[in-house]
């Protein structure tokens, strides 16, 4: 399974969920090592995504083009 990252990397300092991917930083982490994990992670990501646009951000390949504060 691929890694839904897709190297944006910037995170919501509320939920920590990352803008360009949805994960936290601990999942990526989690990611590489265990792939029992990846569906589970992978399946919460679609609905982080939306709450963060929902709550004004840009997420996504969106998310790259904003500049880091």
């Amino acid at each position: 399974m691929a890694s839904p990252c897709i190297d944006i990397c910037r995170y919501d300092e509320t939920t920590g969920w990352c803008f360009g991917c949805g994960m936290l930083k601990p999942e990526k982490k989690r990611w590489k090592k265990d792939k029992e994990e990846r569906p589970a992670i992978r399946a919460a990501l679609p609905q982080r995504l939306s709450a963060l646009a929902t709550a004004g951000h840009a997420t996504g390949e969106a998310a790259a083009k904003k500049k880091k504060k």
